[in-house]
């Protein structure tokens, strides 16, 4: 799944080369993930509208048109983006194609068919768009509002940290390795961390989050749809040893989230 860091860089990467692109043509090659309008709607709107900017708003890319309308996409578990000449191979599963009047390609591919894409005029009529919590990076949350936050949730950590409605961009992967820097086991109970617990949880978000932004960042490369993890310590490490400790790393999967811990190192 593409989280914060992930998509911060990808909207760096195509902000310079869409903004002020027109749209000549649309192909929707698995129209099941596009949820918002009609495909016939869909389509009659984005021919010949011209892109306004490139932004993310938590898990979400999202592109303003000049005509008022913004193109949202959600990519789920599965959902990637490619951005190439129309001589690339396009992949089985794409979804939909944007030929750009630059002789680009935009287009949307996913492999589960899980993504959400919609165009819409207002933003909040995307299904809870609306009930997602501040970015998880925003200056605005501060150490005060994410313990005032928090307390708002009950259960385990990670299935928290992975909630929008508590702060959103945060997914599965960057669970593992905030929780990593802060010391805390993911299956811990929100209501039995300490304060000193819940400040170092904050900290590691800020530091976690910022790292990768920029590593990712600097990686991608014109490759938007590839997902870079080879740099993190513990997520998809399973088996290996822990980088801190020397002890093996924990794997659990489970509800199709896979989860990596030091059993040392997390308490």
């Amino acid at each position: 799944m593409p989280e914060l860091p992930d998509l911060e860089a990808i909207k760096g990467f195509l902000r310079p080369r869409l903004v002020g692109v027109a749209i000549q043509e649309v192909v929707t090659g698995q129209p099941v993930v596009l949820r918002q309008p009609s495909v016939a709607e869909f389509v009659a709107l984005l021919r010949g509208n011209v892109f306004a900017g490139v932004e993310r708003r938590g898990k979400f890319l999202l592109f303003p048109m000049t005509s008022g309308h913004v193109l949202a996409i959600n990519f789920m578990l599965t959902g990637r983006l490619q951005y190439c000449l129309p001589a690339e191979r396009r992949h089985a599963r794409t979804c939909l194609e944007l030929s750009l009047e630059d002789g680009h390609r935009l287009r949307y591919f996913d492999d589960h068919l899980m993504g959400k894409v919609y165009l819409v005029e207002q933003l909040d009529s995307i299904p809870h768009y609306q009930d997602m919590g501040p970015e998880a990076t925003d200056e605005e949350l501060t150490l005060e509002v994410f313990q005032k936050r928090l307390r708002r949730h009950f259960g385990q950590i990670k299935n928290i940290l992975v909630n929008d409605t508590f702060v959103t961009g945060i997914g599965n992967a960057y669970a593992d390795e905030i929780l990593f820097a802060a010391g805390i086991n993911p299956y811990r109970s929100r209501s039995r961390l300490s304060p000193q617990e819940v400040e170092k949880l904050y900290q590691a978000t800020r530091r976690v989050l910022a790292e990768a932004t920029e590593t990712v960042c600097q990686r991608l490369g014109e490759e938007i749809h590839r997902e870079i993890r080879d740099f993190l310590p513990v997520h998809g490490k399973g088996g290996q040893p822990c980088p801190r400790c020397g002890n093996t790393i924990s794997q659990i999967t489970a509800h199709y989230r896979l989860t990596n811990f030091c059993r040392r190192c997390q308490a």
